[in-house]
């Protein structure tokens, strides 16, 4: 059947390694490839566009388990709409957690800064005694 494609050629078409396709495979982001009676694997487009939307997933930040969480409602639902809607929700967080380090790392600044002047406070009192 011409739909089907070896995972070299899959591969070249997603650009993605062998060992990323196991990989995938293993953790549930791509079905496992299908097999014949001679034990060939073959693939489909269906599994060229998953390889390509996890990439994108990948770039926008999410992480393989959070993009095992929204990748199918990508091919279930055509309008887009739920799986975008669960990558917003999921942006949204990362937002708030990089808030949250920023403040994180804003109160610690302002301690080690505390911290500098109380030594450099201390070494100017024993250069005047």
């Amino acid at each position: 059947m011409k739909d089907r494609m070896r995972i070299g050629d899959l591969t070249e078409r997603a650009r993605v390694t062998h060992r990323t396709v196991r990989y995938y495979e293993s953790i549930g982001l791509i079905p496992s490839d299908e097999r014949e009676g001679n034990s060939q694997h073959y693939y489909t487009e269906e599994t060229v566009a998953r390889l390509r939307k996890i990439d994108q997933l990948k770039k926008l930040g999410l992480s393989l388990e959070e993009i095992r969480d929204v990748i199918d409602f990508y091919f279930i639902d055509p309008s887009g709409v739920q799986p975008k809607q669960k990558v917003l929700a999921i942006l949204r967080q990362h937002l708030a957690e990089a808030d949250q380090k920023i403040d994180g790392l804003q109160q610690f600044r302002t301690d080690l800064q505390a911290n500098i002047e109380r030594f450099e406070r201390w070494f100017k009192e024993k250069e005047q005694h």
